[in-house]
């Protein structure tokens, strides 16, 4: 129903046409345009003319990320929900049943979004983009880490096709606009010894909270689509670039490794050549972020003059 009406936007569709096309009674016709209104659907009923959608809800429902959406295989698998404790852990829980290559989960609030290092996400209803997609590779765990920094670099294109927003990456995956975040990156991997048994790559993007939306710990540190661009954004569209940029990417390093995303990553960066520090669990390094090796590794020219190589940490970024 939702499709015939779609295909009509513009003209009402009679309830007789309706029945006609679906099999149904008129009783069915008006049940299922009450269901549809409830979903928040503004529908339109005229005596003698039928039905009309007038407009669409800012809700991440399959049957809108699927309209129109251009990729082969991810996103083709929908769950949604209007609440999870974290889409990552409900992916986890969803691989471990095998659901296919490509599938998305995701949610319009998550109570315990989670972050890299441990850290929350803050995950309001409808604010933003709180999903995670199931992956299946065929490689070699070894071979998995750069899916992070890919996930990156189809994020930061989605955000400036969709959102016009011109987010840059900071090392390894997180993206900022002036220096404020707009949008994490958390992957999950479970393997054997010589094959990926599915990777999760969880993503939190911003898109259309105001300054008063954030808890007053986030004002300073982090950002929307809309807080940068003075208008809000689909979370539909963002949502269906995202997984067509995240398809390209995703297939292109299964095909030609990751040498052509780490281009593009180089191109998105904005920790390489600046002054940082660099934090793990057990040591912190002070130097100038000179490049980024074939396996997604930062390289760190220290004051002496030695070239640190590190494979993970917390990267914080010093004025020019």
């Amino acid at each position: 129903m939702l499709r015939l009406l779609k295909k009509s936007r513009s003209e009402f569709v009679s309830g007789e046409s309706i029945c006609r096309a679906l099999g149904v009674s008129r009783t069915a016709v008006w049940k299922h345009i009450r269901a549809l209104r409830e979903a928040g659907y503004d529908i339109e009923a005229q005596p003698h003319a039928g039905y009309r959608l007038v407009n669409v809800p800012d809700r991440l429902y399959p049957e809108e990320i699927t309209d129109g959406l251009q990729t082969s295989f991810i996103g083709r698998r929908v769950f949604y929900y209007p609440s999870l404790d974290s889409t990552n852990s409900t992916a986890r829980e969803l691989a471990a049943q095998g659901v296919p290559d490509g599938t998305l989960v995701v949610a319009e609030e998550q109570v315990a979004g989670r972050g890299r290092l441990g850290r929350g996400w803050f995950s309001p209803f409808g604010g933003g983009l709180w999903c995670s997609v199931i992956l299946r590779p065929p490689v070699n765990p070894s071979a998995a880490p750069p899916i992070t920094m890919l996930a990156a670099v189809a994020a930061a294109d989605a955000l400036r096709r969709a959102a016009g927003v011109r987010a840059g990456i900071k090392w390894p995956n997180d993206l900022l606009v002036h220096g404020k975040k707009i949008c994490g990156i958390l992957t999950e991997l479970s393997a054997e010894m010589e094959r990926v048994g599915h990777l999760i790559i969880g993503l939190g993007m911003n898109l259309n909270q105001e300054e008063a939306d954030f808890p007053p710990a986030l004002q300073s540190t982090a950002t929307s689509a809309r807080l940068e661009t003075g208008r809000p954004v689909s979370r539909v569209a963002v949502l269906q670039a995202l997984l067509d940029e995240l398809e390209k990417c995703y297939l292109s390093w299964l095909r030609d490794g990751f040498a052509p995303v780490l281009a593009r990553w180089k191109e998105l960066s904005v920790t390489l050549h600046r002054p940082v520090r660099v934090s793990t669990l057990r040591e912190s390094w002070e130097g100038v972020a000179e490049d980024v090796d074939e396996d997604g590794a930062l390289l760190l020219r220290l004051p002496s003059g030695r070239l640190q190589k590190v494979v993970a940490g917390e990267v914080t970024m010093h004025p020019q």
